[in-house]
């Protein structure tokens, strides 16, 4: 009989500072499964993680699973009278940028 445990991470947070120093530590802990924030003066701006899970992520995201804003607009579309096609909003940016010489 097989008993299965729990998987347990940590998330570390450190400054970039301390990262800077510590980057094969914290490399390390990321390819272990770990989450490693990095802050700057204590706010969170970039987490690591292995390449490989970025690559299955992505290679898992389908037409349907679209980024959240892409699927909102798909789901909520201008009404007709706002539509314009590609040709027509260049004409606009063209007419627009003439006016300014």
């Amino acid at each position: 009989m097989k008993t299965s445990f729990p998987v347990w991470s940590v998330v570390v947070q450190i400054n970039i500072l301390e990262a800077k120093n510590r980057l094969s530590e914290l490399i390390k802990l990321a390819q272990a499964g770990n989450e490693v924030v990095i802050a700057n003066r204590g706010e969170p701006v970039v987490r690591l993680m292995p390449v490989a899970r970025l690559v299955r992520t992505q290679a898992t995201r389908t037409e349907n699973s679209k980024p959240g804003f892409l699927r909102w607009l798909e789901t909520h579309p201008l009404p007709p009278h706002l539509q314009r096609s590609h040709a027509d909003i260049e004409l606009g940016i063209s007419e627009e940028r003439a006016a300014w010489e």
